[in-house]
Order: C-alpha cells, then structure tokens, then sequence
C-alpha cells in the first residue's frame, strides 16, 4: 500500500494516467471516498491516458460511461444513486466486467456483495486544499500496479 498527495486536479489526472500507463493488460479499480475527493478526475486521466480522444463526464446520473477503444473497452461506474446492489444484476453486470474490459468503480461500498474482487482499491481523503490517494492491492495484478507506481513517484512529488 502506498499513499501519494495529489496537490491539484492536473496532479489527479496525471496519477490515473500513470495507473493506466503502468497496468499492462486489463483492471478492475475501485475508487473510494467523500463527495468531490478526485475520484472523477482520477478516472478521467484514466481514460485519456488509455486512449480515449473526447469528453469523460462522470457517469452519476446514467450509472456507467463506457468508452470503445482500439484495442479493448473502458467500462466507468457511479454507484452513488444506486439504491441496492443487486440492482446490478439488471443492467447486466457480468458483461460488463468480461475479460477485454477495464472496469472502473467509484462508490464501489454500493455494490457489496455483486461486485468482483478488484485489482487496485484506491481511497481519496481530502486533506485540506491537497487529496491524499492510497493505492491498496487486491491480488498479484495491484501489487505490481503499486510496485510501478512506486517506481513513477519520488518522494518530492508527494510519495510517502
């Protein structure tokens, strides 16, 4: 586990960026914390950095965003609204989390117990005008996401 000060938004999206540089096939990430943390904009460099040209808007009010790449889909999640888990058995959940998938999850605490296990939970706490971001492995895949993500950031960008 690893935690980085994020001191801006243009911080936020660089370290999604650099998460979606380091991960070499596809992840499953949970994004955890309060209202207005930088889950969004840690998404949103998220998906640039993986390719995507035009707009990532969160995905509050539709649920999920998903992005259609060259090479393999982005699936986006807002479990905010969602009033019971199994709510996501209707919209067809296991489709979306399939192999060719990368899935990312804010508000994942809405989906206990339908969600699979994730690669990398990542926490946002906000720490005066800065974020704190905790990066935690869930198995194999996050522990080398962390270990790469160690090696990007130095203590003077805020590693710690």
């Amino acid at each position: 586990m690893i935690t980085i000060t994020v001191r801006s938004d243009v911080e936020m999206e660089e370290l999604g960026g650099a998460v979606a540089n380091a991960a070499k096939g596809v992840v499953r990430i949970y994004l955890s914390g309060e209202l207005a943390a930088g889950k969004t904009t840690f998404a949103r460099g998220f998906v640039r950095a993986r390719g995507h040209q035009g707009a990532v808007k969160s995905p509050t009010f539709t649920l999920v965003e998903s992005y259609e790449l060259e090479h393999h889909r982005i699936h986006h999640f807002d479990l905010y609204r969602l009033t019971d888990a199994q709510e996501l058995e209707y919209i067809g959940l296991d489709e979306y989390f399939d192999d060719a998938a990368d899935c990312l999850v804010e508000w994942p605490i809405r989906g206990r117990g339908v969600l699979p296990n994730a690669d990398l939970e990542v926490n946002f706490s906000i720490a005066g005008t800065f974020r704190d971001v905790q990066l935690q492995a869930g198995n194999e895949t996050g522990s080398e996401l962390i270990h790469k993500i160690e090696n990007i950031y130095s203590k003077s960008l805020g590693y710690r």
